[in-house]
């Protein structure tokens, strides 16, 4: 603890010794490669004085912000640039886990939504999703432009020796060449027994545009591991109310894992009972494009400019998975009581193992040469699927094609979009996914009408297939049919009331859902969701704010699925800006939803699974914080589940919401949190 002090002096030392804060400079953005205000731009001009920044420098000279950076990034299938956000009012955008998800107990353990969200995506799929949240999306991937060299460091201390630490850099090598790297720890003991978690994060990309700006190329790789020790739920949960033997919650008996004490460390990932996950993404892409020279003069440089008609992309992703389950001090009782399985050896293990290599070859045509948001793609790629179960090794492959039409116009009025990937032949062979998405400004005074609709059908997740090696505890039936599920949307938004109204209507048929510990099940019959969607911001005043984000979710028919019927979080926040430079926001924080059956979890599979026995009513959960911003340093301190307080028979953190029937939510929990972000 004392090196980790350390660090958080020195980042505190620098507190006001930090560059300025970031600005947004929309003329930048003209000359950003690929930007959203035209077509590209190179050329000559006065920016953040050097050569690294978005385009070229010819007058190298003091400009008064050599000290302050403009950083704008976008996404590998965006042309729109954005900015860094550097709001403080909500912290879950700081946090892996959405604040829509449940965890079991501790940081880093398995999650998922308390919203109706099944699988979309067509074509293979593993089948092992409770650890998502931890692990980034590679087309989510951040590809940067910065007129300086910009880096952000993260670290988080939470209470039983909880640690998170970030490191992220961006720079321009050149006007038209970036790279980025992010690297990411989470390291949570855990308040009950058996519950230690350490996942890590690596990822580098980078992007390069030739000086003519026909070629582009992107490149990114990531590394993620998962290390989550399971422990089963408690074997008593009417040993929370025990006291005092049991007020230290570590000393409450786990149906996994055993009890022997185990020395936590920092840099220790050593998971004994427990999911032990990898995953490698490399992907290339690269685009060569046919179009219009143009230039533009100015009284002190000539502005070069290209608009494509024709784009040729190549893309080639390269994926390694490795799902394991292991156990070293096997309790054979808590098998016995959760699998129905005896005969266990003192030492046991599963793993799946897979490689996909896909190559995918794309077209575009741009009706508007200098809008490149709307363009025409047709596209078609093949992809190579090898696995290793240990006593055998197969290997599948699948051919499928692509469309899509896309445009956001200039003014923003209307965006528009349909898209749809069919698999022709293959492992995968029949599916498809089809969406198509359309916003419209209704008005200045009136805001946005967006409406969407989204189908899928989508072959079982391997997970379920016989020759997987978890078949040995995922047992029965697994000859199922195609999944097929439509989503049709509608979402209301009025910018300037801060309001936002929102409707999902969901139609499942074949739905595929774990019913126990060791069973999946297919429901034949077709079911349907409702989900509505409200947000709403109020302030009173000056400086107080009620921010308000509410789901009610109702099923029809024999839906296999549990949901609250209402989801809603509440901020009550007295914020502002204070002091020239101090942004500052502090509350409360209220999570609630109404009781339910929630879902059970399965440690060996990885798997949520349906329970209809057992009713989870939780009290709201209550957080207390103050976040703050001064210029690029954000801090932030938070006193979370001040709902398990309890007076009687003395005062203390024990009345534990529950977030499954086996698996309650940590006592009282402190973190506090520096993110500094400074230009080098």
């Amino acid at each position: 603890m004392m090196r980790f002090g350390s660090v958080l002096l020195f980042l505190m030392s620098c507190l006001f010794t930090v560059a300025q804060r970031p600005t947004g400079n929309t003329n930048l953005l003209q000359k950003i490669p690929g930007g959203f205000m035209g077509g590209n731009v190179t050329g000559g001009g006065r920016g953040g004085g050097g050569s690294s920044g978005p385009f070229k420098d010819s007058l190298l000279h003091r400009t008064g912000f050599e000290d302050s950076a403009t950083i704008a990034f976008r996404y590998l299938d965006t042309a729109r640039f954005y900015f860094i956000d550097s709001s403080v009012n909500d912290f879950s955008r700081r946090w892996p886990v959405p604040w829509t998800n449940i965890f079991l107990g501790n940081t880093g353990a398995a999650s998922r939504s308390l919203l109706f969200s099944p699988n979309m995506k067509p074509g293979w799929d593993h089948g092992f999703h409770a650890y998502d949240a931890y692990i980034p999306d590679v087309y989510q991937t951040k590809f940067y432009n910065t007129t300086r060299p910009y880096t952000q460091l993260a670290y988080v201390l939470g209470t039983k020796a909880e640690q998170t630490i970030g490191v992220e850099h961006t720079q321009n090598i050149r006007y038209n060449w970036n790279f980025a790297f992010k690297f990411n720890l989470i390291n949570s003991p855990g308040v009950f027994r058996n519950q230690k978690n350490n996942h890590s994060n690596l990822l580098f990309n980078t992007w390069y545009t030739t000086p003519n700006k026909r070629y582009t190329a992107y490149f990114i790789i990531g590394r993620h591991k998962i290390g989550a020790t399971e422990n089963g739920g408690l074997k008593d949960v009417r040993l929370l109310d025990s006291t005092p033997a049991f007020s230290e919650r570590f000393n409450i008996p786990t149906n996994l894992g055993g009890s022997a004490f185990e020395a936590q460390s920092f840099l220790s990932n050593v998971i004994a009972t427990g999911n032990k996950y990898s995953t490698t993404n490399v992907l290339f892409r690269q685009h060569y494009d046919v179009g219009k020279k143009d230039s533009i003069t100015t009284d002190s440089s000539v502005v070069y400019l290209f608009y494509p008609r024709f784009r040729f992309q190549h893309t080639l992703q390269y994926n390694r998975y490795t799902f394991e389950y292991t156990d070293t001090k096997v309790d054979t009782a808590g098998y016995r009581l959760l699998y129905n399985v005896t005969g266990i050896p003192a030492s046991f293990g599963l793993k799946d193992f897979w490689k996909t290599f896909s190559n995918e070859l794309a077209i575009y045509s741009f009706p508007d040469i200098k809008n490149q948001q709307q363009f025409l793609k047709a596209a078609a790629g093949v992809q190579t699927l090898e696995a290793d179960f240990g006593t055998n090794q197969p290997s599948y492959n699948n051919l499928f094609l692509k469309g899509e039409y896309r445009n956001k116009t200039k003014n923003r009025k209307w965006d528009m979009e349909l898209s749809g990937t069919f698999y022709l032949t293959g492992l995968n062979n029949g599916d498809y996914n089809v969406h198509a998405f359309l916003k419209r400004l209704i008005g200045q005074k009136l805001g946005y009408l967006t409406l969407g609709f989204e189908n899928v059908n989508r072959s079982p997740s391997f997970i379920h297939n016989d020759e997987s090696n978890f078949k040995r505890f995922n047992i029965g039936n697994t000859n199922f049919n195609k999944e097929n599920t439509s989503i049709a949307s509608a979402l209301y938004e009025l910018p300037q009331q801060r309001f936002m109204l929102g409707a999902k209507y969901f139609v499942a048929a074949n739905y595929i859902y774990f019913k126990n510990y060791t069973q999946a099940a297919q429901e034949a019959t077709l079911f349907n969701v409702l989900q509505l969607q409200l947000q709403k911001q109020f302030t009173f005043r000056r400086h107080w704010n009620w921010y308000t984000e509410a789901y009610v979710q109702q099923t029809t028919g024999n839906a296999p699925v549990n949901l609250p019927l209402v989801f809603t979080r509440n901020r009550f926040a007295y914020e502002g800006k204070f002091f020239k430079n101090l942004n500052l926001s502090t509350g409360l924080e209220l999570r609630y939803h109404t009781p339910y059956k929630a879902d059970g979890f399965s440690p060996v599979l990885g798997q949520f699974f349906l329970q209809n026995t057992s009713t989870i009513k939780n009290r709201p959960d209550i957080a207390a914080y103050l976040h703050f911003r001064v210029r690029s340093i954000f801090l932030f301190i938070r006193a979370e589940n001040l709902n398990t307080a309890e007076v009687s028979p003395s005062f203390g953190f024990l009345n534990n919401n529950m977030v499954t029937p086996l698996q309650p939510t940590p006592g009282f929990f402190v973190r506090f949190g520096i993110f500094w972000g400074f230009v080098n």
